[in-house]
């Protein structure tokens, strides 16, 4: 009986044991439910974007995008957090108190994030041709789209502040103060800051505009417009970063919007081929009128500029079609190759530094025999 006794109370241990441990295994369950719904959204998201490829739109394949990496999270985050909450309840230890406030901030959080991708998605859509009839340009997609976000953003902050127990009217008030001292204490960074907010506006220059600045060495490709800093590609491929503040005190030239370029050119032709000017010049000035490549409703003009010192000067004042800075030096070659057949074949010449030195033969006085 004794035997059969110690059998017993050591099952009953056992049992109390286990009991007492329970807890372990439904952690383990929720860990490894987890697991398992995470696996299945991953195949759920995989199948949906494989259906949303065969769609005519674009809006369900950025959404299943934007919701994959959010969505799993979440998954993730409500799974510790449930198995946390089962701890909870055999410990009572007052750390895990945190459990509801961490649920609820981190739905908000998560919910923030899906909305900033979901912004950043639209942001690069509304530039395609296939989304959008008239595409935006990339420079104001990219200031509403930072404007979109840093409003999630910010709506996100005092969400959650509030959620913690903070008084958001509080916060206001102090931001409110706050921020004249910030002001000045970063002048700076906030002058840079609206002078960003200046350029999206008005839009002087946007993202792949070639600009230039006759008042400071600026010149290349804009290739970023930030918040405080221009990245702009020099000609020779070095970054150049303009605080946006500059832009504001300096004149900015945008050759990238011409209409045209110009060609003008002064051309000399000899003193003796004065006879052919005439004719050289209305040549030159119909050749040009039949040029494919060049815009006569623009200012077309062939005339004599100047009597020089060696030569006699016809200018040419005419624009291109294109604005291509290859394509118009291709047109301009065959312009001037076209003057100067239209010049030999006149028989002239072109005109180069000379000086004729006329010397003066004075009266010859006959010597003849002393008287």
């Amino acid at each position: 009986m004794d035997v059969v006794s110690g059998y017993w109370q050591t099952l009953v241990s056992y049992i109390e044991i286990g009991a007492q441990y329970n807890w372990v295994i439904h952690v383990f369950a929720v860990v490894l439910a987890t697991l398992f719904a995470n696996y299945f959204m991953r195949k759920l998201f995989d199948r949906w974007a494989e259906k949303a490829k065969q769609t005519s739109t674009y809006f369900d394949d950025m959404l299943i995008y934007t919701a994959r990496k959010p969505v799993r999270v979440f998954v993730w985050v409500e799974g510790i957090l449930l198995a946390a909450s089962i701890v909870r309840r055999v410990s009572n230890e007052p750390i895990f108190d945190v459990i509801d406030p961490i649920r609820e901030v981190s739905f908000i959080v998560i919910l923030a994030w899906f909305a900033v991708r979901l912004v950043r998605q639209f942001e690069k859509a509304v530039q395609w041709p296939d989304f959008l009839e008239k595409p935006m340009d990339p420079t104001t997609a990219s200031a509403l789209g930072k404007l979109l976000r840093l409003s999630v953003i910010i709506t996100t902050s005092l969400v959650v502040l509030q959620s913690l127990g903070f008084s958001v009217s509080g916060i206001l008030a102090f931001g409110g103060i706050g921020g004249i001292a910030v002001g000045f204490a970063a002048k700076d960074l906030l002058s840079n800051f609206f002078g960003g907010l200046m350029i999206y506006m008005d839009q002087p220059f946007r993202v792949g505009d070639w600009i230039r600045s006759p008042d400071q060495e600026i010149e290349g490709t804009v290739e970023h417009i930030g918040w405080r800093l221009t990245c702009i590609r020099t000609f020779d491929k070095r970054p150049l970063y303009v605080p946006n503040a500059t832009f504001a005190s300096i004149s900015v030239e945008n050759p990238s919007r011409m209409t045209n370029r110009r060609i003008y050119e002064a051309i000399g032709v000899r003193y003796d081929d004065a006879a052919k000017v005439e004719a050289i010049v209305k040549d030159v000035k119909a050749m040009l009128l039949q040029h494919k490549d060049i815009d006569t409703n623009q200012t077309l003009i062939v005339n004599i500029n100047a009597f020089a010192a060696s030569s006699i000067d016809f200018f040419i004042y005419t624009f291109t079609k294109t604005t291509n800075w290859i394509e118009y030096h291709e047109i301009k070659q065959d312009v001037m190759l076209k003057v100067i057949d239209i010049i030999q074949r006149h028989g002239a010449e072109f005109a180069f530094p000379t000086q004729t030195v006329h010397l003066k033969q004075d009266a010859q006085i006959p010597i003849g025999p002393a008287e």
